[in-house]
């Protein structure tokens, strides 16, 4: 396996983790709004913290409330952090990718001027 082959795979497999974390971030914003969908429909008159519902009755509708809005939370900011940092990774192996094509051609423009153009089977 050649570097240009390696580096080509690894872009890839960050690209694939990337996307990955992206959806980690839609699964969280998903159980982020069901958590306080669920805080709002308990009937009650919920406390606010910020923006945040929340009862103060401890019942399984609460609990659940509050459950899917902490891990909702969670992996939100997860999916962000982890989103960020393959996309930052895939950057830098495709610049690597890009300097290695680059000296493919600098080496290949040298290899074809010291023959003046012409291959080794031609005659003068």
């Amino acid at each position: 396996m050649s570097f240009r082959d390696y580096l080509h795979e690894k872009a890839e497999e960050s690209r694939h983790n990337e996307t990955l974390a992206y959806l980690m971030f839609l699964a969280g914003s998903i159980f982020f709004v069901g958590g306080m969908l669920e805080s709002l429909s308990l009937g009650e008159n919920p406390s606010w913290f910020l923006f945040i519902p929340y009862s103060a009755k401890v019942t399984a509708g609460a609990f659940l409330g509050l459950t899917l809005m902490l891990s909702g939370a969670s992996l939100i900011i997860f999916g962000i952090a982890a989103g960020i940092n393959y996309s930052h990774d895939r950057g830098w192996y495709m610049q690597e990718l890009r300097k290695a094509a680059s000296l493919d051609e600098v080496m290949m423009e040298k290899k074809s001027g010291k023959n003046g153009g012409r291959r080794k089977s031609q005659t003068p």
